[in-house]
């Protein structure tokens, strides 16, 4: 598995497959979500800023299997915003989550990002072991309907600033 920094084609397209695949079978997460996966990550990858923003892609002979993203355009004001971390079926529970997270933080810890945040949700285990390995802490919890189904969000961060 390779990790490439920065866009490849196809990856918009890919990237909203594996979220709008993987979050329908695990918690029914429809069409809105998969639309706001794909024009979320465009819009982001339209303005994204090399040495400011961060995007990782895995991939092997030329299909992306994971993928992570820093967006850096927020960061003096609320943080590093980290974005559409998703591994594929195929490689999953292989290591390449953690890679791709070690990938991501030892970017922003070289750029001074003080504080990097997300946000998920509570149904996601694996994730949050992973976040928490990573130092990330559980800073509030919330009823909402950001990903177009109610489901109880949780926003983590590491760091402050």
């Amino acid at each position: 598995m390779n990790l490439h920094l920065g866009y490849l084609p196809g990856c918009i397209g890919r990237v909203a497959e594996l979220h709008a695949t993987y979050y329908a079978r695990a918690v029914g997460f429809g069409v809105s979500f998969e639309a706001k996966v794909a024009t979320e990550l465009a819009e982001f990858c339209l303005r994204y800023t090399p040495g400011r923003d961060g995007i990782w892609l895995a991939n092997e002979h030329g299909l992306i299997h994971g993928a992570i993203v820093i967006d850096g355009a927020h960061y003096q004001a609320s943080g590093a915003h980290l974005r559409w971390f998703i591994i594929s079926d195929e490689a999953r529970g292989k290591g390449l989550g953690s890679l791709l997270l070690g990938a991501a933080m030892s970017f922003c810890q070289a750029r001074g990002y003080r504080k990097v945040y997300l946000w998920t949700f509570d149904e996601l285990h694996a994730a949050r072991h992973l976040y928490e390995k990573h130092g990330f802490k559980l800073v509030r919890t919330q009823r909402g309907a950001q990903w177009g189904k109610e489901v109880n969000e949780q926003l983590f961060a590491l760091g402050n600033g």
